[in-house]
């Protein structure tokens, strides 16, 4: 991925904007292609991007429990192994 290309740069400031306590779904960061933001989230190196803010649609997660630590020390709800979406979706 070229970290120049404005596409992935969009991706990427999206994901910086998602809140603490909050998630965002690989759709919202771009509704066209999620498949496409998945992969510049998975081939991002920036220690410092909130990786783990970004869930799949139905609330599921894609780094299992290293990712749900994360969430859970920032307070997002769960229910079950799901992010509760109608509660920590960010707008």
């Amino acid at each position: 991925m070229d970290p120049a290309d404005p596409r992935v740069k969009r991706i990427l400031a999206r994901i910086r904007e998602t809140p603490p306590g909050f998630v965002r779904t690989y759709g919202d960061l771009d509704p066209s292609a999620p498949r496409f933001a998945g992969a510049v989230l998975s081939q991002t190196c920036d220690e410092d991007l909130p990786w783990y803010r970004i869930v799949r649609a139905d609330g599921t997660l894609t780094q299992g429990r290293r990712q749900r630590r994360r969430l859970e020390a920032e307070g997002v709800p769960f229910r079950g192994e799901r992010v509760a979406m109608d509660i920590a979706h960010a707008p």
